[in-house]
């Protein structure tokens, strides 16, 4: 029987039979699926098995499935990275499992492929495709590890989803990374973007303050040094959204002066960027930071609803957008 993935992650005893393939190009998929397996079976004995190992030592797979003792639990076989070289094997012993369990995971398996055919055509066995991720099922995966933490906000999924792709992985990763840091369950986004050790060049950091600072020299001298990565643009996008954020906060307070303001908004400004914002401060006041949030709304709006887009030229575009807004 075929079934969906998405309804074996969220129940994998579903599982009619008692041999099993996953196949296709989501390998993060597969592990979890792996995982909760394992945690459907942590009273049964597990064995794992590359197809090689099989091939290589044929008698003692077929030994391990027919030993069977009135005393011993149930057998459950994991074998990976296989393809249509174990079908012979597999034909040989699949009537011999009786309450034993195999679970097979492969990559990709094209459509004439035996073994895929054999499980999809085959009534006492169960196959599930693992196809790639969209971005709406990663922000799922998101999501529903984060429910219980506070400041999961639309800029941390987005860095997250650019940062990862669809990669699930490297998301999973990134979870358990995140968790084991924000300990109180908190997430803060400047300590987020340390923590993941983002791909952003310190370049990047430059020409963003040189723009903002309204430096038209600077701006348009770093344009031509600087490699703008093209997967990373909603990041760039958020970067420009959180520093003018912050400058609104600060135009926003009712205190004596900027310095007061700089120092009041929380969380604090690092030490080191304390001279940046003072001179930004002074460059935009409310009325442009709020023009210069519609320009990245407005190109962000764009990135996310056209596929075909040269986002490197949107973001160069947008850094002398805000340069040019900054001297206005």
């Amino acid at each position: 029987m075929i079934y969906k993935s998405y309804l074996i992650e969220e129940n994998i005893k579903i599982l009619k039979n008692n041999c099993v393939l996953f196949y296709g190009e989501n390998l993060g998929l597969i592990e979890d699926l792996k995982r909760k397996i394992t945690l459907a079976n942590s009273k049964n004995k597990i064995l794992r098995y590359s197809q090689e190992d099989i091939i290589r030592n044929e008698e003692i797979f077929f030994n391990e499935i027919k030993n069977i003792s009135l005393f011993e639990e149930v057998k459950i076989f994991f074998i990976s990275d296989v393809n249509d070289k174990i079908l012979k094997i597999l034909e040989g012993v699949k009537n011999e499992l009786h309450e034993n369990k195999i679970f097979l995971f492969s990559g990709i398996l094209e459509k004439k492929s035996k073994l895929r055919n054999f499980f999809e055509k085959e009534t006492h066995t169960d196959i599930v495709p693992c196809y790639e991720d969209n971005e709406l099922n990663i922000k799922k995966i998101i999501l529903k590890n984060f429910k219980d933490f506070s400041g999961l906000t639309t800029d941390v999924i987005n860095i997250l989803i650019e940062n990862c792709g669809k990669d699930r992985n490297k998301l999973n990763n990134e979870i358990n990374k995140i968790k084991s840091y924000f300990t109180n369950k908190k997430i803060d986004l400047n300590a987020l973007n340390r923590l993941l050790n983002l791909k952003i060049t310190d370049d990047f950091n430059q020409i963003k303050d040189e723009a903002l600072n309204g430096n038209n020299f600077k701006t348009n001298k770093l344009l031509n040094s600087t490699v703008i990565d093209s997967d990373k643009t909603i990041l760039y996008i958020n970067l420009f959204n959180q520093r003018l954020n912050k400058l609104k906060q600060i135009n926003e307070l009712s205190v004596n002066n900027i310095n007061e303001a700089i120092n009041t908004i929380k969380p604090p400004i690092f030490w080191k960027d304390k001279s940046i914002f003072l001179h930004q401060a002074k460059v935009w006041n409310q009325k442009k930071i709020n023009l210069a949030l519609n320009t990245t709304y407005d190109v962000e709006l764009k990135v996310k609803s056209n596929s075909d887009i040269d986002k490197r030229t949107i973001v160069k575009k947008l850094i002398v957008d805000i340069c040019n807004l900054a001297n206005v």
